[in-house]
């Protein structure tokens, strides 16, 4: 079985579980590393689990593709992983889009503590004022890839227009990220510090999310105190 000696430092600093450690998970699959890659990538994309590193995932393959060091051997070249990464994120979309289309709204209600049915309102206004091109966005954030594609087909998203941006989202997605590891995987100072990398790929897909959320809470707290303040007037 292939293993990759950047393994062990890639983990030291890390702090994922180990599944979600890149290098972990690629080793996993022993000598069908390219298939699981796929696999990665496709349940992600819209299988409605998100707990999963794509940024980091395609990062890592387009690194080991630049490697020319007898330890860390290649398992695909990089022109392979170009076509195959954004064919599976584009189909896993697809499955998402279904999903959404056919059931989406089922899994949305009022007291679900996670899929409540004002995502799909809020998503619907959100597409209609800024168009197809949240497809393409959406790609390039964790857990919010996920669940893009089914909340767009819940909303009723035109087939044709999704169809079209989640195309152009797959490849510069799939393809950008994987090459961008590619393309820093030959400077030294990368290959000496990935684990560091890493983080910083985590901290900054992340950053979006923690920053939504943020709106969130600190909206609900406004607008609670205003109810406070509009209750004392009227006493």
């Amino acid at each position: 079985m292939m293993t990759y000696a950047v393994a062990s430092s890639t983990t030291n600093l890390a702090l994922l579980p180990g599944f979600l450690d890149p290098v972990n998970l690629l080793n996993s699959f022993g000598t069908w590393m390219l298939v699981g890659l796929l696999l990665v990538v496709f349940i992600e994309s819209g299988l409605l689990f998100p707990l999963l590193p794509g940024d980091s995932l395609l990062f890592t393959a387009g690194l080991i593709a630049a490697s020319k060091s007898t330890e860390i051997e290649p398992f695909a070249p990089i022109w392979l992983l170009m076509i195959l990464i954004p064919i599976a994120g584009i189909a896993g979309d697809q499955v998402g889009y279904v999903i959404g289309a056919r059931g989406g709204t089922a899994l949305f209600k009022e007291d679900s503590k996670f899929f409540k049915k004002k995502y799909i309102d809020e998503s619907h206004e959100f597409f209609v004022k800024h168009g197809p091109i949240t497809i393409v966005l959406a790609r390039f954030v964790p857990i919010v890839r996920t669940f893009a594609p089914v909340v767009a087909g819940a909303a009723n998203m035109k087939y044709r227009i999704f169809v079209t941006y989640n195309v152009i989202g797959g490849i510069a997605w799939g393809s950008g990220v994987t090459f961008l590891g590619y393309l820093l995987g030959q400077i030294e100072f990368v290959r000496d510090n990935i684990d560091y990398i890493f983080l910083l790929i985590v901290a900054v897909s992340v950053l979006p999310i923690v920053i939504e959320v943020g709106k969130r809470v600190f909206g609900k707290k406004r607008t609670e105190s205003a109810d406070l303040e509009t209750e004392h007037v009227g006493s």
